[in-house]
């Protein structure tokens, strides 16, 4: 399975820092954003990343090249026009070969077993599988509604009409799709991809909610970002996906 990094984004909540560096090139622990995203990808068996390009895009072309220095191969799929999730993950499709792709946000930084995931996804036969997390505000993140067997029914309060008792969940940013779920999503055209997810729930197709075990921070605002920092720093998250904390000590 390929994966695939949104890294196009503005950044625009954490300006001016991403005025003159583009928010996956920020570095935690002094070690860029994007390149705790790498070794995660390598750790857990990924070889063969796709990472889309926007906002100072030849920035973060120059720094991670080929990809050769991390053990993995990247290839770039670049876009004058910013296409939004939805778009960049169209335009980027042949890439993918047909094949499921595990997909991560850039500004995202997560610690989990994305070999469980995969599996996961495919023991299930999921058309789509997103990474959820408790928390006691997903409604500000987003609210996912999750039912039986892991099956998602809405998401932001679209989807299956159903008054069936549900868990409140978020969507964490991680996420594996078919490349099928794309067939309707319109070339060179900003979009999100929460849309096509939407529409295969009222479909029946299974999108399937996974619980994250494990450290995540979206690093969006210079708060988060200063924590993503101070959590670095205490071991909560490292690069080696080691914790050199006592493991009681709940994460953030």
């Amino acid at each position: 399975m390929k994966a695939m990094i949104l890294a196009a984004g503005l950044g625009t909540r954490l300006r001016p820092l991403t005025n003159t560096i583009p928010k996956p090139l920020l570095p935690v622990g002094g070690t860029p954003l994007i390149v705790w995203n790498l070794l995660l990808l390598k750790r857990h068996g990924f070889r063969h990343v796709v990472i889309n390009l926007h906002h100072l895009g030849p920035m973060i072309e120059q720094a991670l090249g080929t990809g050769s220095k991390f053990g993995i191969r990247i290839v770039y799929s670049r876009e004058p026009v910013i296409l939004g999730t939805g778009g960049g993950i169209k335009q980027a499709e042949p890439h993918f070969s047909g094949e499921p792709v595990l997909i991560l946000n850039g500004d995202t930084l997560v610690e989990m077993d994305l070999e469980s995931l995969r599996d996961f996804h495919r023991t299930r036969n999921a058309a789509a599988t997103l990474v959820l997390r408790e928390d006691s505000d997903a409604a500000r993140w987003g609210l996912v509604e999750v039912g039986e067997k892991e099956h998602i029914l809405r998401i932001t309060g679209k989807g299956l009409i159903d008054s069936v008792p549900t868990m409140s969940r978020m969507f964490a940013g991680i996420h594996i799709l078919h490349p099928r779920l794309l067939r309707q999503v319109p070339k060179g055209i900003a979009s999100s991809i929460i849309d096509p997810y939407v529409k295969a729930i009222e479909q029946g197709e299974p999108v399937l909610g996974y619980d994250l075990q494990g450290y995540w921070s979206d690093i969006g605002t210079a708060e988060r970002y200063a924590q993503a920092e101070r959590d670095a720093q205490a071991g909560l998250i490292r690069l080696d996906g080691r914790r050199s904390v006592d493991p009681s000590v709940p994460l953030t």
